[in-house]
């Protein structure tokens, strides 16, 4: 289904010769962008070349070994991997963006140095001035009571109508 932005033709009251007709345009406006196109009945490109590649991958292994335990061994586990990254999906995205995601996070490490090439001098010197210049403390304010909260609520959700018991 595609939607059309009609935008509505403005008329002024007065002789038809004034009439300012603003033209209509029409926009299309895309929609099901993430979807993918099917090729073959249910099936989409990617889907097709995946489990193409799988099957000929497992077809060679055969050919080479010919040997059922070897084909077992090697074949199954690659077909039940091509068939996860063509038709597995995990939170409503396809399984190979959650194996980019888990290579990515094994790259990174996971412990964050900012500047490795600091010495025990150095930062006991960062200490000291930080000691020296330290800012005067935050005044505490004490903290609202019960009732007063529930009224200053009530106020905003009246949006002033309801001025509190102190009116």
């Amino acid at each position: 289904m595609v939607f059309k932005a009609t935008f509505p033709q403005a008329t002024r009251p007065g002789p038809a010769c004034y009439n300012l007709a603003m033209p209509r345009h029409q926009f299309v406006v895309p929609q099901f962008l993430d979807v993918e196109a099917k090729i073959i009945g249910p099936i989409t490109a990617r889907q097709f070349l995946l489990m193409l590649g799988t099957l000929l991958l497992d077809f060679m292994i055969y050919r080479i070994f010919l040997n059922v335990f070897v084909v077992l061994g090697l074949g199954v586990p690659i077909l039940a991997f091509g068939s996860a990254l063509a038709f597995a999906k995990v939170n409503g995205q396809p399984f190979h963006y959650m194996l980019l995601s888990v290579f990515q996070t094994l790259r990174r490490p996971s412990l964050r140095v900012w500047d490795k090439t600091l010495n025990n001098t150095d930062l006991k010197v960062y200490l000291k001035t930080e000691t020296a210049a330290s800012l005067p403390a935050a005044p505490v304010k004490s903290p609202l009571e019960r009732s007063r909260l529930s009224e200053l609520s009530m106020i905003v959700n009246t949006g002033g109508v309801y001025q509190g018991d102190d009116h």
